[in-house]
């Protein structure tokens, strides 16, 4: 058994960048930076990749097939344009290499599905995704309480998640940025991926939604830039989801209400739980007819039903990274459960689908038995409109 997992980042942007660092400086103590690999041919930046592979003292790998082939890596962690993803997991999984896989781990659930069945092919290989917001202190005490039981069942929940403000420099710094043949959507699919993994981690997995998707709304963009929905979730539970990119101020601010709580998190650092003395249903049915008539004007104190706890979260830039890179090491080094398994990307990839999908069509549409050849086709339809890329499979 080894003791450090050597890693190759594939991808030399920011965020590839920003996990050789985090490995490189000793933050991820199972990992060792052993290589890196920019394979897109197009790219102007070899020269600076270069510097950068210099600079971490690992080579530089202009192909991928030559990097899984060297023996150098046992381990990549992947992080390059989102239609990439699917194909370049399962090419490592398939030379028996461990991936952990940027967000999304596609753009569509068909080619997610083909990967997880490669996955499930090679059981020998560690898949994880890099959903680093389960790392979170905050989110990760959330979950716990949460499947402790102890606010009882879910009955609704919010995320106005608009704080993603992006302008129009954005989406023309990069050509593969808010088109469906490269990019695949817009803010479902580049800025919300971890707040709807974050969601259905919570909450579980929605049934069915319903979605007003507004393409362009505010942005020159074909893709998404604005999107409102409703879910059903577990239990009978109502969602709904609102998020964009247009929203100068924004925020985001996420509610969960329970049969015995309710909590609200503000800006993923702040939660407040008021936990209440009882079921909130049993609490209404104790209350006398000369109290309830006290309800209407306000002048019935409901506060003697609940008590309020509020903590506050710190979470630099980079903790969350280096624990989701040091838990996928320590899962091939000593079996530890993984805190974002591969199989999880899916879900995410299908929730955004249904939202697209459903703002397309009008139609509301079951998660359970959701309809990945639907989905395509409306995709492929959109790509065939720009005339630039050539349609998906």
């Amino acid at each position: 058994m080894v003791d450090r997992v050597r890693i190759g980042v594939v991808g030399v942007g920011a965020q590839g960048r920003l996990y050789a660092t985090l490995v490189s400086d000793g933050r991820a103590p199972s990992l060792e930076l052993a290589a890196l690999c920019s394979s897109n041919p197009n790219s102007s930046s070899h020269e600076s990749h270069a510097v950068f592979a210099q600079q971490m003292g690992v080579p530089l790998f202009t192909d991928y097939g030559e990097l899984l082939d060297s023996g150098a890596v046992d381990a990549v962690v992947i992080t390059t344009p989102h239609y990439e993803h699917p194909r370049m997991a399962i090419e490592a999984i398939e030379h028996g290499i461990h991936v952990l896989l940027e967000k999304p781990a596609g753009i569509y659930g068909k080619q997610v599905v083909r990967l997880l069945d490669s996955a499930v092919a090679h059981p020998q290989v560690t898949f994880a995704m890099m959903f680093n917001q389960r790392a979170n202190p905050l989110f990760a005490d959330l979950k716990s309480m949460i499947d402790s039981g102890e606010f009882g069942a879910l009955r609704r929940t919010s995320w106005q998640l608009t704080h993603w403000w992006r302008p129009d420099a954005y989406y023309t710094s990069s050509a593969w940025r808010a088109t469906w043949g490269t990019e695949g959507g817009g803010v479902l699919v580049n800025q919300a991926p971890h707040q709807l993994d974050l969601w259905q981690w919570l909450c579980g997995t929605p049934l069915r939604c319903f979605a007003r998707v507004r393409f362009g709304f505010r942005r020159d963009i074909p893709v998404e830039d604005e999107v409102s929905a409703s879910l059903e979730f577990p239990g009978g539970a109502n969602g709904v989801f609102i998020t964009s990119t247009n929203d100068l101020v924004g925020t985001d601010r996420l509610e969960l209400s329970f049969d015995k709580a309710r909590v609200l998190v503000d800006n993923s650092l702040k939660m407040t739980i008021d936990r209440f003395t009882d079921d909130e249903r049993q609490i209404a049915r104790t209350i006398s007819d000369e109290d309830a008539a006290l309800v209407p004007s306000g002048a019935f104190d409901r506060s003697v039903f609940f008590a309020s706890e509020t903590r506050e979260y710190t979470s630099a830039w980079g903790e969350q990274h280096s624990l989701l890179l040091d838990n996928f090491g320590k899962h091939i080094t000593d079996g530890t459960p993984l805190i974002a398994p591969g199989a999880d990307g899916l879900t995410s990839v299908r929730l955004a689908n249904a939202m697209q999908l459903s703002g397309w069509t009008g139609q509301d549409i079951e998660l359970a038995r959701f309809d990945d050849d639907a989905y395509l086709a409306e995709l492929n339809k959109r790509i065939e409109e720009e005339g630039r890329f050539p349609a998906r499979s």
